[in-house]
């Protein structure tokens, strides 16, 4: 009986040793893993709302130190260009190990360039340091253009044009007859809105805003008479140093930048005329 017992312990004993021996590999596997992981990162871009970019988008991504200041100017550990770009968009990158500092902070950043559209990170993506896991998912978000940050500023100066000074006037040419009212904030002309009447050649209102004394935006809709619907509206702005900014055309219920520098010169020689016409040549 005792040599039974004792024959049943050593089976039960062996077993058990080679359940241990078994897992011994698997663990060694996952330590393997882990390391291979440790000289990537991955992960997948997409952009909020409409993913569609054109053909010439670029996209960068870069692995970076952002633990302090001193990084700010420091090579990426990491960097990938991508293009043309299809979202939602993978990618991997590989770096050295070596090259990371378990003490500071890494993210990956993400640029998406389209034209004049530029996109941004939505949220910030930490990677493999202080917890942080080496796949990240990040969403690109659209920044507004430079034209569009004009329009939007000049549609809110629109807005304001009612708490300002007015004055109006009349004029009657030969061939055109037209109208306008003028709206000033402190002593200066911040805002023109004319109409000119063309007989049966059509019919402009136009919105003119100014800066220091200067055409700053013009938004001009032509029609065929004083009461039809716009068949276009054309759009242009200047920064400071008179640059073109913004040059739109809105025909058939879609808007395009393809205004011409004529045209653009033309709206701009208006809003001249028509401060100086409607202060008497002061410009104020």
């Amino acid at each position: 009986m005792r040599r039974m017992v004792w024959s049943l312990m050593s089976v039960a004993a062996l077993a058990l040793a080679g359940c241990n021996g078994s897992n011994a590999p698997d663990q060694g596997n996952e330590g393997n893993a882990a390391a291979v992981k440790a000289d990537s990162v991955s992960g997948t871009i997409t952009v909020r709302g409409d993913n569609a970019v054109s053909p010439e988008a670029k996209l960068v991504v870069n692995l970076v130190d952002v633990s302090s200041t001193d990084q700010a100017g420091a090579a990426p550990l990491a960097s990938k260009s991508i293009a043309p770009v299809q979202f939602p968009q993978s990618f991997e990158l590989t770096f050295n190990p070596a090259d990371v500092n378990p003490a500071d902070l890494y993210v990956v950043k993400t640029e998406l360039t389209d034209g004049e559209r530029h996109y941004k990170m939505a949220l910030q993506a930490p990677v493999l340091t202080k917890g942080a896991p080496n796949q990240v998912s990040i969403e690109l978000v659209p920044e507004q253009t430079a034209a569009e940050k004009e329009l939007a500023e000049f549609q809110s100066l629109q807005k304001q044009i009612g708490g300002m000074k007015i004055s109006d006037g009349t004029k009657l040419e030969k061939d055109v007859s037209r109208a306008w009212q003028v709206f000033r904030q402190d002593g200066q002309v911040k805002f023109i809105r004319g109409r000119a009447d063309y007989g049966d050649k059509g019919f402009t209102s136009t919105d003119y805003a100014y800066k220091d004394g200067k055409p700053w935006v013009v938004v001009q809709q032509k029609k065929a008479s004083q009461d039809a619907k716009p068949s276009s509206i054309e759009r242009a702005s200047w920064d400071k140093d008179g640059n073109l900014v913004l040059k739109q055309v809105v025909s058939g219920g879609n808007t395009s930048a393809s205004l011409g520098d004529d045209q653009a010169a033309s709206l701009k020689q208006q809003a001249q005329d028509i401060l100086k016409l409607a202060t008497g040549g002061k410009g104020k």
